[in-house]
């Protein structure tokens, strides 16, 4: 009774599933994206074409097409496909698929094509139970994960596998994948509202044609046309890809402060935008600032050290949602605050000079001469005053065997200050005098710029 109401299920699934699962492509002439890796005669195209697919993550975002691609793999494939979900495996069944595997190899000489879905979701222990089979030829392993597997995978696993990374949709080609579903569900999707969907989805071939079926049943059931309004309401869950422990989190972090050290206020803006509605630690941000301030603008400026101390500081006493504008206000100044990074420098040639040389002691001009005794160690000796005598201000006061012509001394010199104009965003700043029609001090701006 049990195995004639799953078969009557399965059946009727095909009727009641979503869209997406529906329009599933599954041949490679219809995948849609991923031109970068499936382009005429690439490596992965041909392996596929030719059943000679070895074991491979496929890594990317959500909807961007990882586990089409393995179905694709089933469905052109001479060797036997088995599936598994990391999310509920268990050693136990890994261990029955490699036994069938063996015995279909020993019985039949067929091979063994193992898809395991969210791939990092397997611990260390399940992962080890993959590794001899991949490594003596028993099963070719496909994994699909939305994780950096360097971060999730063993590295003894991967070293056997290659990776191919997947790229979210292009609107272009999200908005393929709507007309498709609009085609499949016999609806009329105007090429301006295909745009909006694609937009909406963010680069997730999925949530589009999840966000075409919901905008299109309710315009259904309102007796009228699709129209935005529908699709706006169909999604209202926006396309935030982000985790705070994972791969997106460094990369955002990285084109923050990287928008800041380039001088491009507008994209450190939306970086820092984009990770507190994702729910990043904004007191994470603040130290990125902090630090920022002092690595890459330094004494050229140095009160951008004073606005990020003052945004961190602000966090703490207001909290968010109020404090985003503290946080913004610091990184604009920080992008537009000239660039030097002449302190980081300083500070790794002398730490590399200790390193090297150890703590040299300081001339005895320079030395303790405060206790009882300490003159006639000759310390203090010679010490000039500078507030008493100018003098002082022209002494080199490192230890004497780093002083500038000394024999054998590798030291120029640790600080090395920057032009102020450094690092500032001159086109930028033309272009905003432009646009407000000053263009005399524009093209002022302009003939300060470097060739």
């Amino acid at each position: 009774m049990g195995d004639l109401f799953a078969d009557a299920a399965r059946e009727r699934m095909p009727d009641s599933a979503p869209l997406a699962q529906r329009a599933r492509p599954a041949t490679l002439e219809d995948f849609v994206g991923q031109r970068h890796v499936l382009g005429e005669r690439s490596a992965l195209r041909l392996a596929i074409e030719g059943d000679r697919v070895v074991s491979s993550v496929f890594y990317g975002p959500p909807g961007s097409g990882k586990t089409t691609l393995a179905r694709i793999v089933a469905a052109q494939t001479g060797a036997a496909f088995e599936e598994l979900s990391a999310v509920s495996a268990t050693v136990a069944e890994v261990r029955a698929v490699l036994a069938r595997a063996r015995e279909r190899l020993g019985a039949q000489g067929q091979r063994t094509i193992l898809f395991l879905d969210e791939i990092h979701r397997f611990n260390k222990a399940q992962q080890d139970a993959l590794l001899p089979a991949v490594e003596e030829g028993l099963v070719t392993l496909i994994g699909a994960t939305t994780e950096n597997p360097y971060f999730e995978v063993n590295s003894a696993l991967m070293s056997r596998m290659q990776l191919y990374e997947l790229e979210p949709l292009s609107d272009e080609e999200a908005a393929l994948v709507v007309r498709r579903g609009a085609a499949m569900l016999d609806v009329a999707v105007p090429d301006g509202l295909a745009a909006l969907i694609a937009r909406r989805a963010g680069g997730d071939g999925r949530s589009a044609l999840n966000i075409l079926e919901l905008a299109a049943q309710t315009a259904e059931a309102e007796g009228t046309a699709m129209a935005a309004e529908h699709v706006e309401d169909a999604a209202r869950k926006r396309p935030l890809v982000y985790d705070r422990s994972g791969d997106m989190h460094y990369d955002f972090t990285s084109a923050f402060i990287k928008s800041m050290r380039g001088s491009d206020p507008d994209a450190a803006v939306y970086y820092l935008a984009a990770m507190l509605e994702a729910g990043e630690d904004p007191r994470f941000v603040a130290r990125r600032m902090v630090i920022l301030a002092s690595e890459d603008v330094g004494d050229v400026d140095p009160q951008a050290l004073v606005v990020a101390v003052a945004a961190a500081q602000a966090l703490e006493h207001v909290g968010l949602p109020e404090a985003k504008l503290n946080l913004a206000q610091a990184a604009i100044y920080l992008a537009c605050a000239p660039k030097s990074n002449a302190v980081t420098r300083a500070l790794s040639d002398a730490t590399r000079d200790v390193r090297e040389r150890g703590n040299l002691r300081p001339p005895k001009s320079l030395r303790d001469a405060h206790y009882p005794g300490a003159r006639k160690l000759g310390h203090g000796e010679g010490y000039v005053y500078p507030h008493s005598d100018p003098a002082g201000f022209d002494v080199d006061y490192l230890p004497d065997e780093l002083k500038s012509g000394t024999e054998g001394s590798s030291r120029g010199r640790y600080y090395k200050p920057a032009n102020v104009l450094q690092g500032i965003n001159l086109k930028a700043v033309a272009d905003f005098l432009r646009d407000a029609g000053e263009t005399s001090a524009a093209e002022k701006i302009d003939g300060l710029r470097p060739e």
